[in-house]
């Protein structure tokens, strides 16, 4: 058998070169910790703690018009009323290609298509550290990063100063 060199690839026509683009480079657990303070006491309650869960998300520009890195970082805390049982923070990142697309779009991939292809991550990474603490795994929900969006913009809508208010 020979081997066949491989075709030479057209050069990208000028309509390639603005098309959108997006792919995930890499998606990677940027952080993680977990405290228990009350182990192996807190074992022995049979209390039902109330768990609350916190996620925030924000992008930073690793290389300008093209790299994104995307973080998803979701907060756990069980809490009965006199003490903390465990708290668990997870930074699930991404690092995102996104080019050609116009601002209020890009904004938008960051805030939403991100995020999405992050959670599956960030919920197998909160389950399994909360498991192998010794406590039933909590299950992150699906999250409807639309509507995470969609507040985001109206709160940063509402702190934009209106034209009366400049004068």
């Amino acid at each position: 058998m020979s081997e066949q060199a491989p075709a030479p690839q057209a050069p990208a026509s000028p309509q390639d070169m603005t098309q959108p683009i997006f792919s995930i480079e890499k998606i990677y657990l940027k952080d993680m910790s977990l405290e228990a303070p009350g182990t192996p006491k807190i074992f022995m309650q049979n209390e039902a703690p109330q768990v609350d869960v916190n996620v925030h998300t924000g992008a930073t520009v690793i290389e300008a018009g093209a790299l994104y890195e995307v973080v998803l970082t979701v907060t756990v805390t069980a809490k009965l009323p006199d003490r903390t049982i465990f708290l668990v923070e997870v930074a699930q990142a991404g690092l995102f290609h996104v080019r050609n697309l116009p601002p209020q779009d890009l904004d938008a991939v960051l805030g939403i298509l991100c995020p999405t292809n992050l959670l599956p991550y960030a919920r197998e990474a909160v389950s399994s550290i909360i498991a192998k603490a010794g406590f039933p795994p909590v299950v992150l929900h699906h999250m409807d990063f639309n509507q995470v969006y969609a507040q985001a913009q109206q709160q940063r809508e509402a702190q934009q100063p209106t034209p009366s208010q400049v004068n």
